[in-house]
């Protein structure tokens, strides 16, 4: 399973991504933030704290995303080409 190796939040809810394998892309966020579970990233000083962890990303609060859903997001996500 690939991991991630760099997360950097940019504006607008999208987080820059690098992978183990060399996958790279802009994960978007704004969809996810529809779900009670992510209504803290909303805020945006909060959102800035991701991070990689445990092969994907995660903020302070337990908020994570898997590296297969953003790989798979960034893979199919026409923005990204």
């Amino acid at each position: 399973m690939d991991t991630i190796k760099k997360a950097a939040p940019l504006d607008d809810y999208k987080i820059e991504i690098i992978t183990s394998s060399g996958i790279s892309g802009i994960f978007d966020v704004k969809p996810y933030l529809k779900g009670t579970a992510f209504k803290e990233l909303m805020d945006e000083t909060y959102f800035r704290k991701v991070r990689p962890a445990h092969r994907g990303i995660r903020w302070p609060n337990e908020q994570d995303f898997s590296s297969d859903t953003i790989i798979w997001d960034i893979q199919n996500n026409l923005t990204n080409i």
